[in-house]
Formats: C-alpha cells, structure tokens, sequence
C-alpha cells in the first residue's frame, strides 16, 4: 500500500518549486529566508543559558535537543523546513467551509432532566445532540426530545447498545415530519463486538443486526454507522493506531454494505468517523487532517468519490479527576486543533465529567468552547487554516504513513471484524499504553495537577452520579494514590536557610503531594541541632538543600535521624551526585516518581 519511500499510492509529486536553496531555511516563501547557521546559534545559546545542551556542543545539535518523538515513533522537530515538502503533494484537505457543528453531549439518566438539559444547549448555542444513555435500554425518546426540532437539531448516539439503537429507529419511524439527515442510529459493529457486546437474550448479535439496522436508517433518510476512534483511544491507542483503526473499520464496513446492495457512495454517506482530539495540538490537527487523506484514498480505490462525515471528540483519557479546572484548558487546546483540523462537528468533553455528571456550569463551558473559537477568535473562517504550514503538513503526511501501515496489519490479518485482527489491535495499544505509562511515570509526560503542581489541600466540587464511561486517564496511577493518603507526612529535613533550599525543597514537595504524601517541613536551619529541634520521630525523612550543605553536615544530620528514629532517609538529588552515602533513597528530575512513591508509601505503611 505504499511505494519504496513509503508514502501513500497516488499521494507524490515532485515539483521543483518545492526545493531550497542551499544553506537557507524556508520558514513563509521564496522572499522571506533565513539562514539556518543563525537560528542554530540562536537556538543553541538559550538552550546553553537552560543547561539543556553543552558548552562544547556544536549548534547543530539544537535539531536534535528540540525533536521529539511521539509514541508512534514520529520525529517531530522544533520547526518546519520548506524541504519538509519535498515530493508532498496533499489530499483529502479539510473541505468544511463555516462554523462545525457545536455537538453538545447529554448524558440520559433521567428522561425529564436530558430534555432540559438538550433544550438549554440548543438554546444557547448549540446545533446538534450526542445522548449517552445509562444502561442498556432505550429511554423514553417521547420525554427526553420533546420540544427537540428535530429537523434542524441532528441526534447523534454515543456507543449504544443494539437496544438503544432500535429504540432510537423505532422512535424516528413514528416522528411526524421531516428529520435532519445528520441524525445517526450510530451502530458501530466493531466497538459492540470488540469491546462490550454480549449476544442480548433473544439470541440476536450485532453482526445479524448489521443489514436491518442499516436499511431502516436508509429508509428514514439518516445515517446508520459510527466508525468509533475513541473507543480505541480510551483503551491508550496512539495517533496511528487510532488512524488504522478507524480505516480498516470503514472499510469493513463498506464491505458489508455492498454485500448489502449498496453502492460506495452511498455506504460512505452512511458512515460517520469520531476521533479524539487531544491536548497535544498539532499531532490533533495532523490526524484530522490525515484521515481524511487515508478515507479518501480508500474511496478512490474503491470507485467512490464520496467525502467523510467527521466527529472529533476531547479526550476522555486526558482529563484528570484531580485539579479539574485543568480539564478546561485542555478542552480548549484540543477543540481549537479540532477545529483547525477540520472536524465537521465537535464535542467537547465536561470538564467536570470525571468526577460525576456534568452540572449547568460544566456543560455550559464546554458549548461556550467551540462558540468563543467560532464567533470570537473566527477560527471557522478559513478552511483548513493550518494547510500549507511546513511542519504541519510533514506530520500530517508521516501520521498518514504511520496509520496506513497501521491499516496494512490490520488487513493482513483478515481485516477489522476478524479476530486475529482484533488480537493484534488489543496487542499494539497495549505495548504502546505501556510506553505512555512509563512516560507519566517519570514525568516526562507531565499532567498539570496530577503529576506537576498538585494540591493536596483540594476540595473537589460535588457532582451527581454520572453513568460509567470506561477511559483509562493517563495520570490514573497518580490518582489512585492520592484516593488514598498517607497516613503519616515524610520530615523535609531543609538545610540552610530558605533561599538555599527552597529549589529542591519545592521539588520534593510536589513529587510527595503527586502521591498523597504529605510533608512537615524544618523550615530555616543552620545546623543539625536546628533540625532535630524540628524532627517528630517522622519515619521517611527527605534531605533537602544545596550540594554544600549536604558535604559540610549532611553526615551528620542522617546519624542524627537515624538515632532519634527514622527508618528511610531520601536525599532530594541526582543518585550520581550524591554527597551523603547513607541513605536509602533519591529524588531527582526523570526519577520514576511512581516507583519512588511506591517505596515511599509503603514505608509509611509499616
């Protein structure tokens, strides 16, 4: 599926126009150059005054101190070069033209209370619904969408159970008047199948109930299928992975369907793909502008011309129970890429959803998201705003590559709906959760209020039981801990006064807070006695102060610890640099601060 430099059949060209200059960095166009010994060497010397690169380092390295690389193995450099581009040619470009539909998410508990709360949102801006329904029984559709015009607000399901779904047609057939086409029964056979289906009590499956569900939307005029990224995404997939899926499920379907007599394009316009859209803003926009790409050349290979109907999703994993009101910056960076990224309608997730159902002010939030972007910062003004940046383009192609093999495993292996596929699938994500894991881990995938800047003095706000959404969020081991405190605080044992020791003071104070660790702090010392003076018969006791305090009596201090009753002393410092030898931890920047907490916490448990 791709030709020998790995790209996308039918996705290269060469034009020469494309190439640079030699020496220079294409940063806008052909009259606007920079020279790219210069930006290194600019480059270079804040990353020196940073300590992030060394003194006797050519400038040259700053490409690679600044390249990150994503979970799929992507190299995302620091800025995007005009050969980036070269032999790239695009399509499947974002084609909305305007505002995207504001789907607003109401979560059906209470069939009198989601009709409120359905009614309130479209009133206030938003242009479409998503029910998530408790259980697995339709609700009282009579109740919960009275009012609901429903040929201009399209109603959109969020991974029903076969139930819901006939629930929902039954409901249609019987709706005097026109519905707009835009409402979707939202079947989805491979998350029923994959991921929570059981064969319901009068022996139906969801594959038997693909083809009746499928003409009963056709016959209705609305979509019928949801092609369903996030499902994937809540379980860890990455970018690529969440791409693949997606693809190979569409194209299963389309496989179903022209088994069902339907021609491509018609099965195209049936289906509608949801992705999740992360905080991670550019990789956002590059997947949403790569599906598109990947979903076009699946139809043209086809014999189709159709073009997809896209739903982008906030992140659920991303969220954090702790610190929630992060949750709202997160929501806006991933709506503004999903926006920019081209989605045709988006759902921004409650920021108050982790923590029970989403109250007036949550939900009025996350409307008020995708309005501001729209009617404010006049986002929707542009059709694929992002479209012609270097290094946009360049992930979007690589991210497209990357799905695409991604795809080719999938359909080696018999393709979406198989077993072995599916096995694969389950196998991939895992690995790469895992990566992601030891990332939170270590805190170089840091989560604002959860593993960085935490408070432990936090109250959370109070919200109602909510209906159970599996997501595995990405700072859940740290949540875990701080779900459950320590019972006893860890002595800061602080060296010298403040102004020595406040760096490393702060730094361990926030790696014990991130799991439910408090400490008591000695506060300003001048020597071993002021501290003893401080010391509470603590059992964990972290040093903390400069390299100086701890060679001139650091020693001396641990003794004292270990005489008055302190069973495990922590040393805030690299291991390397260690000036104290008798101590039985460390804690730096890139510890494993989950290991560490763990041995911390179990200390305090003794």
């Amino acid at each position: 599926m791709t030709d020998s430099d790995g790209a996308l059949d039918g996705g290269l060209a060469e034009p020469e126009e494309l190439q640079p200059e030699e020496g220079t960095l294409r940063l806008v166009g052909d009259d606007d150059a920079y020279d790219a010994a210069a930006w290194e060497a600019a480059t270079a010397a804040v990353l020196r005054k940073a300590r992030r690169l060394g003194e006797d380092a050519p400038d040259s390295d700053v490409w690679t101190t600044l390249t990150r690389t994503t979970l799929d193995g992507i190299d995302v450099a620091p800025i995007g070069q005009q050969s980036d581009l070269e032999r790239l040619t695009t399509a499947g470009r974002p084609v909305r033209a305007g505002a995207w539909d504001v789907r607003t998410q109401v979560e059906v508990v209470d069939a009198e209370a989601a009709n409120e709360a359905a009614l309130q949102d479209l009133e206030n801006g938003a242009t479409s619904l998503l029910f998530h329904v408790e259980g697995h029984d339709g609700p009282d559709w009579d109740t919960v969408l009275t009012g609901v015009l429903l040929d201009l607000a399209p109603v959109v399901l969020d991974r029903p159970s076969t139930e819901q779904v006939e629930s929902l047609a039954d409901f249609l057939e019987g709706v005097d008047g026109a519905v707009h086409p835009g409402t979707n029964l939202s079947f989805d056979l491979q998350t029923l199948e994959m991921l929570s289906y059981a064969v319901r009590d009068d022996g139906a499956t969801a594959r038997d109930l693909f083809a009746p569900v499928v003409r009963r939307g056709f016959q209705l005029g609305v979509r019928s299928l949801v092609v369903d990224g996030t499902a994937l995404h809540d379980q860890g997939a990455s970018d690529a992975q969440e791409l693949g899926w997606v693809i190979a499920t569409g194209a299963a379907y389309l496989r179903l369907l022209a088994a069902e007599g339907f021609t491509v394009d018609q099965s195209a316009a049936m289906i509608e793909f949801r992705l999740a859209a992360t905080d991670e803003q550019f990789p956002t926009i590059a997947k949403l502008r790569a599906v598109r790409r990947l979903w076009a050349r699946v139809l043209e290979a086809s014999g189709g011309d159709g073009e997809m109907s896209l739903h982008a999703v906030t992140s659920r994993p991303m969220t954090s129970r702790r610190d929630p009101w992060v949750n709202m910056l997160r929501g806006t960076v991933a709506a503004f890429a999903a926006g920019v990224g081209g989605a045709d309608a988006l759902t921004v997730v409650p920021f108050d959803e982790p923590i029970g159902l989403p109250d007036t002010f949550g939900r009025r939030i996350a409307r008020n998201t995708s309005s501001l972007l729209i009617e404010e910062s006049h986002l929707a003004a542009v059709a694929d705003p992002a479209g012609g940046s270097y290094a946009v383009e360049k992930l979007t192609d690589d991210l497209a590559i990357a799905g695409w093999a991604e795809l080719g495993h999938i359909e080696a292996a018999g393709g979406a709906l198989a077993d072995d596929a599916r096995a694969g699938v389950k196998e991939r994500v895992k690995a790469v959760a895992a990566a992601r894991d030891a990332q939170v881990a270590d805190r170089s995938r840091p989560l604002t209020g959860v593993s960085e800047f935490p408070n432990l003095d936090e109250v959370l706000p109070e919200r109602d039981h909510a209906p159970h959404r599996y997501a595995r969020r990405y700072g859940h081991a740290y949540e875990d801990m701080r779900a459950q405190p320590a019972a006893r605080p860890v002595f800061l044992a602080t060296l010298g006064p403040i102004s020595a020791h406040t760096a490393r003071a702060t730094f361990a104070t926030n790696l014990f807070a991130a799991g439910g660790v408090a400490v008591e702090a000695a506060g300003a010392t001048a020597d071993a006695a002021a501290v003893m003076a401080a010391y509470a018969g603590q059992r964990v006791v972290c040093l903390a102060g400069t390299d100086a305090a701890y060679a001139e009596w650091g020693a001396d201090l641990v003794a004292a610890l270990r005489a008055a009753g302190a069973s495990y002393v922590v040393l805030a410092g690299k291991p390397g640099d260690r000036t104290v030898t008798d101590v039985d931890d460390s804690c730096a920047m890139g510890v494993d601060a989950l290991g560490f907490l763990g041995r911390v916490r179990e200390e305090l448990s003794r």
